[in-house]
């Protein structure tokens, strides 16, 4: 039987990972995260980053999305296992449950400063649960 911290891990853990997903697919499908502007499209597939002309800015943007969303993924899986695997090994990691909140408020910081207010709201959501799931583990 789990216990209420690692349903709460595992909660968030899966939001983590509902939102990487759904990121990914955006990436390859439809024109959901496409500038609104064809032309800016066009002009990013034209150009290269001045680090390289090995790619081009719109390749570059899309390899970006999609490893975005891989490390979104990977902790919601990674944080998610371990909330859920019956030795207890993450609660008893003060620096992986540590590691976690990091992760879950740098995420945070970054949907404010430079992301739209879904998932803002859905990163808060997690952290919300982390939180509420550390608390319960050390009441």
């Amino acid at each position: 039987m789990h216990t209420l911290p690692s349903l709460l891990i595992a909660a968030s853990a899966l939001v983590l990972f509902t939102l990487g997903t759904l990121h990914l697919v955006l990436t390859f499908r439809g024109n959901a995260l496409h500038p609104r502007d064809p032309a800016l499209v066009a002009a990013m597939q034209a150009d290269s980053p001045r680090i390289s002309r090995q790619t081009s800015v719109w390749r570059a943007t899309l390899g970006f999305h999609a490893s975005h969303s891989l490390g979104a993924m990977l902790f919601g899986l990674v944080y998610g296992y371990l909330a859920l695997e019956g030795s207890g090994f993450l609660f008893k990691s003060h620096f992986l449950m540590g590691l976690g909140l990091a992760t879950l408020c740098a995420y945070l910081v970054l949907a404010q400063r430079y992301w739209f207010k879904t998932p803002m709201r859905a990163i808060l959501l997690a952290t919300v649960l982390y939180g509420a799931g550390l608390g319960a583990l050390l009441a």
